[in-house]
């Protein structure tokens, strides 16, 4: 069964050693991840299903991670120390795979290091409780309606097996948010944040979904696939999206929600 899902974002500054001084500045997304880590162990999921838009991104199909032993690492950050360890979960990503093949373009890759999209957020939630298995699913570049589909898969999949399943949906929002933002500044990037908030808050996915392609662009976000996988695999379950943080120190909009099962 589903028990836990949530978006989360990604930046390298939440890992202490990367972060230092600049860690003060994220303290709201901080909190959030420490309330995320605490509902997430209270569900006690078997398996986190974590979708990142880094790594190995197929235009035209969604990439599976099918390696049986996984390593976080964020030397490429400049830390040369931290180092965590997890398992796959072969039998769900059979499982995913036999719900897909007929249906959705999947590509099944073989690595053994996970990408910063998936291991920031696993630095946060599996810090009581790394022996959890994980499924490293990176989003691809077809249609929104496509996405959707995919997170119907998982769910197919989810529910097909005896296990406890958990959702992370790894992504930032708009990259534009300030002059000195990575992607430079856009004044439409603040409205593309606010309406993907308002839209998760109402249960909206029509609203996200159909976005205009324009202000999709111009924010430069990297959530938005991600957040449409989760929403896939939670259609049709009753839930309620809490929002536990948003702020943007850096000019990139860093949202931390939980869906909330009733």
């Amino acid at each position: 069964m589903l028990v836990f899902c949530a978006i989360v974002p990604h930046p390298p500054l939440l890992i202490p050693s990367i972060g230092k001084e600049n860690m003060a500045k994220l303290d709201k997304t901080i909190n959030a991840f420490n309330i995320l880590e605490e509902d997430l162990n209270q569900a006690a999921p078997d398996t986190i299903i974590v979708i990142s838009p880094h790594g190995e991104i197929s235009f035209d199909s969604f990439t599976i991670n099918t390696h049986q032993n996984y390593i976080a690492r964020f030397e490429k950050f400049g830390d040369f120390s931290t180092e965590m360890k997890f398992k796959a979960d072969l039998q769900f990503i059979n499982e995913l795979k036999s719900k897909t093949e007929t249906k959705l373009p999947v590509q099944l890759i073989s690595d053994e290091n996970l990408d910063h999209g998936a291991s920031i957020p696993l630095y946060y939630l599996t810090r009581k409780n790394a022996s959890r298995r994980i499924v490293p699913i990176n989003y691809s570049y077809q249609s929104n309606q496509k996405h959707i589909e995919f997170g119907e898969a998982i769910k197919e999949a989810v529910f097909s097996l005896d296990k406890r399943c958990a959702i992370i949906a790894s992504g930032d929002l708009s990259h534009r948010l300030s002059m000195n933002a990575p992607a430079g500044f856009s004044p439409k990037a603040k409205e593309f944040d606010k309406k993907i908030i308002q839209f998760l808050k109402k249960k909206n996915v029509d609203g996200i979904m159909n976005m205009e392609s324009d202000l999709v662009d111009d924010a430069a976000e990297c959530g938005l696939r991600s957040i449409l996988i989760l929403l896939g695999a939670i259609k049709k379950m009753n839930y309620e999206f809490e929002v536990l943080s948003y702020e943007s120190p850096f000019g990139v909009g860093y949202l931390v929600a939980e869906a909330k099962f009733k």
